[in-house]
């Protein structure tokens, strides 16, 4: 379909432009919840199944080695993204990233064949490789969709960040389900690895398709991704083009608009930045490392590690979906550091504590809310952050955000090393 010169691109909109802005957009979230979900799948099954890479492994601190070879690579290749996001064919971006979690997961899927499940320091290295991949894939498929999305409705952005969420529910159900129907079986954990890899790269040749043919033909993606273009923005054209529309160039267009640098952009929300930053960096420095070595011998034996993974998963699902409730929707900016730095002194005392002195339903009742808060305030910072600017800036404030919540992810995951100065000592 194609649209008159005059449409946005010179600020006007007509009837058509207007019905543009509303058609398909439950059809936008539900791919937007499905992209989210492909955004983090494949590692959450590397991170979920640690229990077989534990048993393979045993010397080797899988659980915080492989998430340490995941960070590095994902916060480089997303500082270099991010400089560049302006630059940068979004489609193309999101495109590469989705093929290497595919492409990875079989990987991960052939290695486990080929060795026949045995450990060893070559297989544990491939692994290591193979997470390092995912890092990179990561930031061109997170910090990619957060700044199209940022654009568009808050809502898209909700629907990707419990997509994300979601993919750590969905992982944790299989993993107790595989972990029950193979328990007694011989090699019952690699059977459930092995079922975790295909699904992976299924679900992310799905992504592959989705984000390629569905998402630029809806509606009201159109319409943003259009008024992006009117603005200023070379990052939709390939997208707008796959979704049958042609859109003049800013020289053609005769409408040249100041856009605000990313220096400007981070100052004047440092205060987001700042949140989303340490709000990962505690998460990561409990999970999951601290849960997998760090909460002793309780009654639920094996299966303890499993419960505490998915409280987490199951009410940081939870917690992404609060803020649509509008009252409970945190848009304060004042409150939300509060509620950032309030969550940060608390519960880091309170793990320390309660692993070493209380019960395991205490642990779960605080792996629980400490989900539900990252969950909540992941959302409240993400859809309060960008507005009142343009389409090209919404991108790249986008992109700034996600990486400040890589930082923290990185910074999390090498605080997470200090809880085992108090196992040594």
């Amino acid at each position: 379909m194609f649209y008159k010169k005059n449409c946005l691109l010179k600020g006007q909109c007509n009837a058509n432009c207007c019905r543009m802005s509303l058609q398909g957009k439950n059809v936008a979230m539900v791919v937007s919840w499905l992209l989210g979900t492909g955004c983090l799948l494949a590692f959450n099954c590397i991170l979920t199944i640690q229990d077989y890479y534990l048993h393979l492994f045993p010397k080797y601190h899988p659980s915080r080695v492989l998430t340490v070879a995941y960070m590095p690579f994902s916060l480089i290749s997303l500082i270099i993204l991010s400089y560049n996001e302006a630059k940068i064919n979004t489609r193309r971006r999101v495109l590469v990233g989705f093929t290497i979690f595919f492409v990875g997961s079989l990987l991960l899927l052939a290695l486990d064949l080929a060795t026949s499940g045995k450990g060893g320091i070559g297989s544990f290295i491939g692994i290591c490789i193979i997470s390092s991949s995912f890092g990179v894939a990561s930031a061109h498929v997170e910090g990619g969709m957060v700044g199209d999305l940022s654009f568009m409705q808050p809502d898209f952005i909700q629907s990707f960040s419990a997509g994300m969420a979601a993919s750590g529910v969905i992982i944790s159900a299989l993993r107790i389900i595989t972990k029950a129907a193979f328990e007694n079986s011989k090699n019952g954990l690699r059977k459930g690895a092995i079922m975790f890899f295909a699904i992976s790269a299924f679900f992310e040749l799905l992504c592959v398709f989705l984000y390629a043919y569905a998402f630029p033909k809806l509606p009201i993606v159109k319409y943003y991704r259009l008024k992006a273009a009117s603005e200023g923005s070379k990052t939709v054209s390939a997208d707008l083009a796959a979704g049958g529309i042609q859109t003049l160039t800013v020289e053609e267009n005769g409408v040249q608009m100041e856009r605000r640098n990313n220096k400007e952009l981070l100052k004047h929300n440092f205060d987001y930045a700042v949140n989303i930053f340490l709000i990962y960096m505690l998460t990561l420095f409990i999970v999951p490392g601290f849960l997998y070595e760090d909460t002793g011998s309780h009654s639920l034996g094996t299966w303890y590690v499993l419960v505490l993974i998915s409280a987490y998963n199951v009410f940081d699902f939870v917690g992404r979906y609060i803020p649509l409730l509008k009252f409970l929707n945190m848009e304060s900016r004042k409150g939300l550091v509060i509620a950032t730095i309030s969550r940060l002194f608390l519960f880091i005392p309170a793990f320390y504590f309660t692993a070493k002195y209380g019960y395991q339903g205490w642990m779960i009742l605080l792996t629980s809310f400490l989900g539900l808060t990252n969950g909540y305030l992941t959302v409240c910072v993400f859809t309060s952050a960008p507005k009142g600017y343009t389409g090209p800036e919404q991108n790249a404030l986008g992109n700034l955000l996600v990486l400040f919540l890589i930082s923290g992810i990185c910074a999390g995951v090498v605080l997470d090393w200090f809880w085992l100065i108090d196992k040594v000592g």
